[in-house]
């Protein structure tokens, strides 16, 4: 699991967040608190906001902690608008283009978490990228590929609805197609004007969120861990839920209410295959006549590939035929 430390409001140097504070994102790459792996070093990175529209971004595979140009970045650079990540990766390789944040115009984004069984369906959901975006799929992440399923759903238009959206598009890809936990995520996106975060878990696991306003900085700080040990004003962000920051207020929202859950796909059982086969807007019946001509499955399990467009039968199963056979499979003779 990654940390990540996000801020909006009046510009401060990047150090206020990133590098100075007793528990700073740089302290938690070494002793994270919160999360199953007290290390994050598989990378860092950086997007912040300055007088232009789209942001500028440093990343790197070095730990944050031993890394000399993150420390001199923070103490140079002030930003009214900056994400902040520190990465421990889940399966894909230590390198610049799995590192977080991940950056498209004007967007910013970054997440903590992981889409279960991921590597099994990878390919499939690299397919799931338009041509016009896939030119910008450089790393191996599901992180990177929320993002651009986001901007493919909308996320100018509605952040908020397209982010929680492509959430639950994997989600259903990894029921389909992977493993469990099927999707836990804390999720922080930008366009430097108004600051999202969204909290989100298939099981009752979800990675941490906690917001802060400053009165003295006069901005909002949205991070993974408290930043000071005991500091108090820290609310926690709700499993289930995503808040919007700009100017001085919050927004927070339950996801439920935006985009309500899907019935999972589940691999039906050999009862569901005589009754009938079941999965997403498809339905194909089937029933069991033990007569020639017609055909007999016995203990058999379907499984809709496709959207349902076909089907394949496993296990035993004995096919009779007259003339040429409906369905491939191994003929008998009656």
């Amino acid at each position: 699991m990654c940390r990540w430390a996000a801020y909006l409001g009046r510009a401060i140097y990047l150090e206020e967040l990133v590098t100075s504070p007793g528990h700073s994102l740089i302290h938690q790459s070494r002793e994270a608190t919160e999360c199953k792996s007290a290390l994050n070093g598989d990378g860092v990175g950086l997007a912040w906001y300055g007088d232009r529209a789209e942001p500028g971004i440093y990343r790197d595979v070095y730990p944050a902690w031993a890394d000399p140009n993150l420390a001199s970045l923070c103490r140079a650079v002030k930003s009214h608008a900056f994400l902040a990540h520190v990465r421990a990766s889940t399966g894909a390789a230590t390198s610049r283009n799995n590192c977080h944040p991940f950056v498209h115009g004007r967007w910013s984004f970054m997440h903590n978490g992981q889409i279960g069984g991921f590597d099994r369906f990878r390919r499939q959901a690299d397919m799931g990228v338009s041509d016009a975006l896939y030119p910008y799929r450089k790393g191996a992440t599901d992180s990177e590929l929320l993002l651009l399923y986001a901007l493919e759903a909308g996320l100018d238009a509605d952040p908020i609805g397209a982010m929680v959206a492509v959430h639950r598009r994997l989600w259903d890809m990894s029921v389909t197609h992977g493993t469990t936990p099927h999707l836990r995520s804390s999720a922080a996106w930008s366009d430097g004007k108004r600051l999202y975060a969204l909290r989100l878990s298939s099981d009752h696991i979800a990675p941490s969120v906690y917001y802060r306003w400053s009165d003295t900085r006069q901005g909002w700080a949205v991070v993974s861990e408290p930043l000071e040990v005991g500091q108090g004003g820290w609310t926690a962000l709700p499993a289930g839920h995503v808040a919007r920051f700009e100017g001085a207020e919050v927004e927070v929202r339950a996801i439920d209410a935006i985009a309500p859950p899907r019935t999972p796909n589940r691999r039906p059982s050999s009862r569901s295959v005589r009754d009938g086969i079941h999965g997403g807007e498809h339905q194909i019946g089937m029933q069991e006549i033990g007569r020639p001509g017609r055909f007999q499955v016995e203990r058999a399990r379907a499984v809709l590939c496709d959207g349902g467009q076909d089907f394949l039968l496993r296990g035993q199963r004995r096919l009779f035929r007259r003339g040429k056979a409906a369905f491939a499979g191994t003929a008998e003779q009656p």
